[in-house]
């Protein structure tokens, strides 16, 4: 009896380990499509990314040294990736954090963004993504950038 539930046990906690790797592989995937869509020049499958209603925010420094926040439309966004050649923009990422709590997700990653393969700038990015319909959407994104020092 004391195997059957033990067995019994470790089925069921398998089974929530396996639903968990498949959630945040989804988060990623989300995540994954915008540098995708960003990499090819594809408008469509970037806007596709966000919520209806993204932020979408980048802190700067301006030349006093002093911080920022521009505002940026994901429209505006999606049309300038448009207008790049494929491969142009590649935004190299790497998961540092990844928190889900049913249709809210935040995610961490610190990135290095090359153009026509040259090293641009680094930084980090910070999501908040909805679950909707069945499927992860930005809802949330700011970053921040320099050129150095890069995580």
């Amino acid at each position: 009896m004391k195997r059957t539930g033990l067995l019994l046990f470790l089925l069921i906690a398998g089974f929530f380990s396996v639903q968990a790797q498949t959630t945040e592989d989804s988060v990623k995937a989300s995540v994954n499509a915008l540098f995708e869509a960003m990499k090819t020049g594809d408008a469509n499958a970037l806007k596709n990314c966000f919520t209806d209603s993204a932020i979408l925010q980048t802190i700067g420094t301006n030349k006093s040294g002093n911080n920022f926040i521009r505002n940026e439309q994901v429209a505006e966004f999606a049309a300038s990736v448009a207008k790049l050649p494929k491969g142009a923009a590649d935004e190299r990422i790497s998961f540092e954090t990844i928190r889900i709590d049913g249709p809210l997700a935040i995610v961490w990653t610190p990135y290095k963004f090359y153009f026509n393969g040259q090293f641009s700038h680094c930084g980090v990015n910070s999501f908040h993504l909805v679950k909707l319909n069945g499927s992860w959407k930005i809802h949330f994104l700011i970053d921040t950038r320099r050129k150095e020092p890069c995580l």
